[in-house]
């Protein structure tokens, strides 16, 4: 047997909602945009080619410069997609569709898939990357959307101030045959506070059938990661305290107060997985499902 290495990746899957991190999306601009690029490949040669998409979002108001506003949000969204080779045989199916508009649960404001066969001719090799990241930061709020923070205090209606980043990343390294497929979801803006933040991606690597070794050859790696920085409600507010000294000025200054308890940190996780494999390889899949918002 020309390959004795064989790596089985099973998924992994985080959804954080209410408790560790919690997002409130932006919502969508008057003037929005939808498009689609398809691509459709099938060549013995060399082949260069490329996807970016860079999409920054914030409401209420413009994008801040420095610090966010009472209530504002902001969503910082990218993604790149790339295959290179220097010969060799590569057939390629290729969507990439977007739509700035605000997204209900179950739909996305980005979706990419792709579905590609490669097989060396004379040592050639294919590289790729693909890479997909979601950052989500608000400041705290009160009456936001009826939606009440899993841990308000009865009477309080408020949402503790965030900022989360997740991102899949997947890389080939000097593929000699593969059959290689992804798909990656992403949602940044959505009407109401209840619809949450989300990333998906999975990728599938597997022989090329026609290549009669039963193995798909090279390397090929995942990293999936995570920073996530919340607050919380203050657990000593009364809502009839407008008079207390550690509130002076009444209902003028309750919004201080408010922001001094809902803009502190209460929770902090950072998380990375990462996989590599080289050689061999009879199956690899990886997935990454992430869900961040508020419970109702």
């Amino acid at each position: 047997m020309k390959f004795a290495f064989a790596a089985i990746v099973a998924l992994v899957a985080l959804v954080a909602v209410g408790f560790a991190a919690a997002d409130r999306l932006p919502n969508q601009t008057p003037e929005n945009q939808v498009f689609s690029i398809d691509t459709v490949i099938d060549v013995t040669g060399q082949v260069d080619d490329a996807t970016r998409m860079a999409w920054v979002i914030a409401s209420p108001g413009a994008i801040p410069t420095g610090v966010l506003g009472y209530t504002q949000v902001i969503a910082d969204v990218s993604f790149k997609d790339s295959i290179l080779t220097n010969g060799g045989k590569l057939s390629e199916n290729k969507n990439f569709a977007f739509d700035s508009q605000n997204k209900a649960r179950g739909l996305y404001n980005i979706e990419a898939e792709k579905v590609l066969t490669y097989s060396s001719t004379e040592g050639n090799h294919m590289v790729g990357e693909e890479e997909y990241q979601l950052s989500v930061a608000g400041n705290w709020a009160l009456n936001q959307d009826n939606i009440r923070c899993v841990f308000a205090n009865a009477g309080v209606n408020g949402l503790p101030a965030f900022c989360n980043i997740v991102s899949a990343k997947s890389s080939l390294i000097n593929v000699n045959s593969a059959q290689i497929s992804t798909k990656g979801q992403m949602r940044a803006v959505a009407a109401t506070a209840d619809v949450p933040a989300e990333l998906n991606y999975r990728i599938a690597v597997t022989p090329d059938a026609n290549s009669g070794s039963g193995f798909a050859e090279g390397t090929v790696t995942t990293t999936f990661a995570g920073s996530i920085m919340e607050a919380r409600n203050f657990n000593d507010y009364r809502a009839s305290d407008t008079t207390n000294a550690n509130n002076p000025g009444g209902a003028v200054m309750n919004e201080r107060y408010y922001a001094n308890a809902w803009n502190r940190t209460s929770a902090e996780n950072t998380w990375r997985d990462h996989t590599e494999v080289s050689g061999g390889i009879k199956n690899f899949q990886k997935a990454l499902a992430y869900q961040s918002g508020f419970r109702l």
